[in-house]
């Protein structure tokens, strides 16, 4: 009976922490897309980087699949040994975050709760070691609930995680917990805190000798380093990440001239309307909604800013009109402000008064119609 009860128990700590990893980032899955890719950048597997998006809707509708058929215990042989796959898999990859230091966050409970490395994989031991008794027992586990309930329970918990990313990917998360959500302050944001530790780097070389290349730092120098080594390049790389840094880094706004307008634009005194546009192949499906609400501040005195990274695109666009004042800004730093692109932002100085996918253009204009002008 008390090993019985222990199982209970057991099944639902491990289904309760599934479905909750899952449905935080099924709320923003793009964020796990992005965290997907650091892992692949820094194994050399760029080229994984197109797939991140379909394996962070899988992963995360799994996980959740996962915890309530563990909880309802539900087909046990199979499900143990998927849950005990994963879960040695999610031990590898934070213990390879926390002992190379190159990973700030696992991205383990998606931007909502980050967790340090150290803490990620201490979490992921104790559910290693939960899912290894029930493994151990999944010959013994099985549901108490007739067919079709598990069933049904199992393609509702599916239509509903998909649909939840779905609508996430398309309307922006329905939790924002990135730094530019509403009713931050960027400039705020940018602030180091107190006590903060900053990254560690290392410049390292690379020279070519004898047709081979050589990588070293500064403080390892070949010890027969001579004229016949030939200089190939120079760069910085992490050590070790910091922590407790500004929440917003390599935040920069230039004209399309090259000077820094950060200052200018967040210390503005007044209201203002953004578009972050990180890729102008879906132009056509927002061209019509924004001349017009182009139009409509233009007429209300309110400066309307296009935030983007593809200079030539934008130029080519809005170049020639004068209501429109287009700004550069890295692609990095447009899809952390803006999960859905284009994003409208709405702004009064530096503080982010509201946020809207470009789908939502009528929330938009009735949050646009509320600004005040100059």
């Amino acid at each position: 009976m008390k090993k019985s009860k222990s199982l209970i128990v057991t099944r639902w700590v491990v289904g309760i922490l599934f479905i909750f990893s899952g449905l935080v980032k099924a709320n923003d899955p793009s964020g796990l897309s992005y965290k997907m890719q650091e892992f692949f950048e820094a194994w050399g597997w760029d080229g994984l980087n197109n797939y991140t998006l379909a394996l962070s809707v899988i992963m995360n509708t799994f996980e959740v699949l996962a915890g309530v058929a563990v909880i309802i215990g539900w087909r046990m042989r199979l499900f143990s040994w998927l849950l005990l796959l994963l879960i040695l898999f999610f031990c590898f990859l934070t213990a390879y975050a926390y002992l190379s230091g190159k990973i700030r966050t696992c991205g383990c409970f998606g931007d909502c709760l980050p967790l340090t490395p150290l803490t990620s994989f201490i979490k992921d031991v104790f559910l290693l070691i939960l899912i290894l008794v029930l493994f151990a027992n999944r010959k013994h586990i099985h549901t108490n609930l007739s067919s079709p309930v598990p069933q049904v329970l199992l393609m509702a918990s599916l239509i509903g995680t998909v649909y939840m990313q779905y609508y996430a990917l398309r309307h922006l998360p329905f939790r924002d917990c990135l730094p530019y959500k509403k009713g931050n302050n960027i400039l705020d944001q940018m602030k180091v805190p107190a006590g903060a530790v900053p990254d560690s780097f290392a410049v390292t070389f690379k020279y070519k000798k004898a047709g081979k290349e050589v990588e070293f730092d500064a403080n390892h120098f070949p010890a027969d380093f001579d004229s016949t080594y030939e200089f190939a390049d120079r760069f910085q790389k992490l050590v070790k990440a910091g922590s407790g840094g500004p929440a917003i880094v390599d935040f920069s706004l230039q004209s399309l001239e090259g000077n820094d307008t950060t200052s200018a634009v967040l210390e503005q005194q007044n209201d203002y309307v953004t578009l972050w546009v990180n890729d102008f192949s879906g132009y056509a499906d927002w061209k019509d909604g924004f001349d017009k609400l182009v139009a409509s501040m233009g007429a209300k005195n309110i400066p309307v800013f296009l935030i983007t990274s593809v200079k030539e695109k934008a130029i080519e666009h809005y170049g020639s009109n004068k209501q429109v004042c287009i700004l550069l800004c890295d692609g990095t730093v447009i899809k952390t402000a803006a999960r859905v692109t284009p994003t409208y932002i709405l702004m009064h100085g530096a503080d982010v008064k509201d946020k809207f996918s470009f789908l939502d253009i009528d929330k938009v204009n009735a949050a646009a119609g509320a600004l005040s002008g100059k």
